[in-house]
């Protein structure tokens, strides 16, 4: 059997969304919420074959050369931190770390773009925003059309955050399966029971509490929220943080989020759009943190590390 391992965000669903339109096989699903990427433990030896998209290679090197060493075939498609690239003859790899790619676009060009138009909402959903832009203008969509593909992104990115599967609107294996149906995502759009609307509706219900909030710390350099252990504010953490970064080019900015333990925080944080680089360094000082030059995160931040964690942040980018 085939296993297809991905990230449970905008990026990673959609990623494999444009291969198995293009490449249909029967394959197990192995996903979860954003942040639970050491996935690649999961696949059983026995796999005839593994594709593994939008999660870190450095966070999964154990897994990934145990699977190797058993011989079996690893196609690894992926933007995050990568550590030491194994070299074996059943390893295909497709990385690219620049802050302006994401792995939808990378397997849009590895499938000479027949999916298109969900790559670039993908690349809005992973806050690519620019190339994303660029891309829709060399299509001329309207511009209804661009923000549609915009806020689709968006919303399936938004879907993806939480402690656990329980906190989010639509699993990711069944949000997979549901947009399957959909390979023109125009079509959400003119079914009014497709999870487009369903997403939408959380969405609009959740956003209305972020209005409420004041910063923790406030500079020049950066921003940090904390936000409560509350299960709209660990939907919204990641887009949020967008959101942020978008508004501010010049900033650097980071949700923080009570975890439902009490004990620590979950960090999102967001490089200056006018760098896009910096932030997987930043929250890699921290035992739990990864992720790629312009978002990174860290799952468990102890309480105490609060005050030093902004301080690194606020230090950084001086």
């Amino acid at each position: 059997m085939h296993y297809d391992v991905f990230n449970g965000d905008a990026d990673g669903i959609i990623a494999l969304l444009q291969l198995r339109w293009v490449q249909p096989l029967q394959n197990k699903l192995i996903t979860g919420v954003k942040r639970d990427i050491s996935l690649l433990s999961r696949v059983p030896m026995g796999a005839s074959s593994v594709t593994v998209l939008d999660i870190s290679m450095e966070k999964n090197a154990d897994a990934l050369i145990e699977l190797l060493s058993g011989k079996i075939p690893v196609m690894y498609c992926d933007h995050h931190r990568t550590g030491e690239i194994p070299e074996d003859e059943n390893f295909e790899v497709i990385v690219d770390l620049s802050p302006d790619t994401c792995t939808s676009l990378l397997v849009n060009h590895h499938l000479s773009g027949k999916y298109e138009l969900w790559a670039i909402a993908a690349a809005f959903g992973d806050n690519v925003r620019a190339v994303a832009a660029e891309m829709a203008k060399s299509l001329n969509l309207k511009d209804e059309q661009v923000a549609f593909l915009c806020e689709l992104g968006t919303l399936i990115n938004y879907n993806s955050y939480g402690a656990s599967i329980d906190d989010l609107h639509i699993s990711p294996v069944e949000l997979f399966k549901e947009l399957q149906s959909y390979p023109n995502p125009f079509s959400l759009l003119d079914d009014l029971s497709s999870p487009y609307y369903r997403l939408k509706e959380g969405y609009k219900a959740d956003k209305k509490y972020v209005g409420q909030l004041e910063p923790f710390f406030d500079s020049e350099i950066c921003t940090v929220y904390v936000l409560p252990d509350k299960i709209w504010a660990r939907r919204m953490s990641g887009v949020f943080g967008n959101e942020l970064a978008n508004q501010y080019h010049h900033k650097a900015h980071a949700i923080v989020t009570c975890n439902p333990s009490g004990k620590s925080y979950t960090v999102s944080v967001r490089a200056p759009l006018l760098t896009r680089s910096g932030a997987d360094e930043i929250c890699c000082q921290f035992p739990t943190g990864g992720g790629r030059k312009a978002a990174a995160g860290i799952n468990q931040l102890p309480l105490n590390q609060l005050d030093r964690f902004v301080e690194k942040l606020n230090e950084f980018y001086q």
